[in-house]
Parts: structure tokens; sequence; C-alpha cells
């Protein structure tokens, strides 16, 4: 793949870095005038002249996240990770437009009732499980410390309480034997219809500024509704079948499909332990069922993710960390948002 020769453009007179870490309505209309200018003021083309074809994935850039008064703050260990990452993110945005040629952003979406909120469970004293201090592990249903919530069964039509019991057994123990995190369960986060749910305004505004200045519709990609799972990665959810081997929920494999068409695939977004981590590792399983040289085409912005920290309670930087020199071993690149592209795209 050849280099794109684009030059670094200047950052809009409209961004605004101290704004980055508040919540407040892109003005549409004065972007969308700005945008076409800059376009034209700059000589950038259409995204569909690209010669090479670049997406700059961004995995749950959310209030939810990445607002200190929100639910899931990711802190990072400077304890305003997601604000310094977002900034970064924005200005790589503004600083390549006339590169980046599709821009894909994943949105967490959730309801109350769902396996890895509080509602969900409850122990002998009807005590719902306390979010942010509690994994439930298979011997914790095993055991009946944990059970489910009769009124979930409720509100799931095609379930009863007996089988949903069956299939929480199921569930921590399709969890244990495949390696991954213990069920957690979270603060209520990433909630369809709330401000938490929206994207960070100085990143929506940089999407939207970017898909007007390049003719490129930006793409949505919502996960994590299915109330049976958990689903970090944006590629698939944690569990797919049930305790009959019915299956429950599906591979996004129209996203992979479209990722893998790229020529070079840019990733950032939050939780570096988590959801980041998770989407890259299914993204690095696809392509070594493909052709292991396809990992040559993506490349992970290091200085725009954090990992999960919650002080007193778990850090899962050293997690984070050994995953992403997992993904540079095969073959991916660890790139900053600082560093021209055409220094690193290859």
């Amino acid at each position: 793949m050849s280099s794109p020769t684009t030059q670094q453009l200047p950052l809009p007179s409209f961004f605004n870095t101290t704004k980055v870490s508040e919540v407040w309505r892109v003005p549409y209309q004065e972007r969308f005038v700005e945008a076409q200018n800059w376009a034209k003021s700059h000589n950038i083309p259409a995204a569909a002249t690209d010669k090479t074809r670049i997406c700059l994935l961004l995995i749950d850039v959310q209030n939810t996240f990445c607002h200190p008064d929100f639910e899931l703050f990711v802190a990072g260990k400077s304890g305003r990770g997601a604000i310094e990452d977002n900034i970064r993110l924005c200005e790589f945005i503004y600083r390549n437009l006339g590169t980046i040629t599709q821009i894909t952003a994943t949105m967490d979406t959730h309801t109350s009732m769902q396996i890895f909120h509080p509602r969900f469970w409850l122990n002998q004293e009807g005590e719902h499980p306390q979010p942010n201090a509690t994994n439930i592990s298979l011997e914790d249903v095993e055991k009946g410390v944990w059970k489910v919530n009769p009124a979930v069964a409720d509100n799931l039509s095609s379930w009863n309480y007996q089988d949903l019991e069956k299939y929480a057994l199921h569930y921590t123990k399709q969890l244990s034997n495949s390696g991954k995190f213990p069920l957690t369960i979270w603060p209520y986060h990433g909630m369809l219809g709330g401000i938490g749910h929206a994207l960070v305004s100085a990143v929506e505004e940089a999407l939207f500024f970017h898909s007007i200045a390049r003719d490129s519709q930006t793409r949505y990609e919502m996960k994590g509704s299915n109330p049976l799972t958990e689903n970090y990665s944006v590629l698939q959810p944690e569990v797919l079948e049930d305790d009959r081997g019915k299956k429950i929920a599906e591979k996004n494999t129209a996203l992979i499909e479209y990722l893998l068409e790229f020529d070079a695939v840019i990733i950032a977004g939050q939780a570096k332990s988590h959801c980041v981590a998770w989407t890259i590792s299914d993204l690095l399983n696809e392509i070594q069922t493909r052709d292991a040289n396809l990992t040559q085409n993506i490349y992970l912005l290091a200085d725009c993710t954090s990992p999960v920290v919650v002080p007193g309670v778990v850090d899962y930087t050293p997690q984070a960390d050994e995953a992403f020199k997992r993904f540079a071993e095969a073959g991916m690149h660890l790139v900053k948002s600082t560093e021209a592209m055409e220094n690193w795209l290859k």
C-alpha cells in the first residue's frame, strides 16, 4: 500500500480543547457551511476518489465512558484518560481530514434488565449486587450466592424462570471455560435514549465535519442490546448459544467484511482494557483465519485509548498493555496520533 501524500491540515478555529470534556449541542448548519468551505479552501477531495482507502474505527466514544460525571468514566492512570484521549482524537481527525476515507463509530447500547446490570440478579436476602464491586463466578451461581431475579423472566417473552436459571449457570461456565473476564456487574451505563449513550459532543462534531467535508457518511454500529450476554467487542458478543445449543446472538459478519475491505484500519476509543481490546482481538482472530498478512493493515492509536482504572477497586492497565503487546507481536502497528500518518502508514 502506498503512503498517502495529503499533508496535515490546521485545526479549524471552532475547535476548543477545553470543551472536549463538556456536553453540548453541535451547531450542525454552521458546521455544514464551514465544512464545505474548508474542503474548498484546502482542496480536500471527496472520499470516493481515494486511491488508498482508510477507515477510522472509533470504539464507544460516548459520554457514559468519557465524561467524569457519567457512569463509567475511563480515567486511566492519569485520572483524565478519556478526556485527554479525545482531545488528541479530535485533533487527529481534523489534521488528517483529507486522508481518512471513512469513520465508523460503535455505540454501547443498553437497557435496564441485562445480565451485567444489578437488576438481573438477587442474593438470598433479596439484594441486588453492587456495581463495580461484584464479579459473579460460576461457583457463585452453582452455590446460589447469586440467582436470577424472577422479574427479569417476566420481561423476556421467550424465557421462563427455570430456563433462565439454567442459562445463568451455562453463561458463567462459558466465560470460565473460554478464559474471559468473569461476569462483571456494571453500573447502568450507555442507556438507550439517555445522554450517556450519545457520542462525546466534540467527537460528534468532528465526525459531522468530516462527513460533510469529504462527502463520506459516518457509519454507526450499535452493540450490547442483547439482555443475555455481555458485548465488549463490536464484532461479537461474549456468548453466542444458550445451554441447549440454540443461537442467541451472532457475529457482526457484515462489519468484519466491511473493515477488511479497507487498505488500512485505524482503531481508537474506550476502554483499552475492555471493548477496544476485545474488538481488536476478535478482528485479529478473523484475520488469522484468512490471511495473517492483513495484520499489517491495522493501526492502533495507542495515545487515544485508556484502560479501566477504579482507584482502590481494580486496575486493568496490565491486562490492557499485555493485549496491545500481543497485537503488536501479531503484526499490528502501535502508533501515536501526534505523528504524521504518512510516517507510519505502509
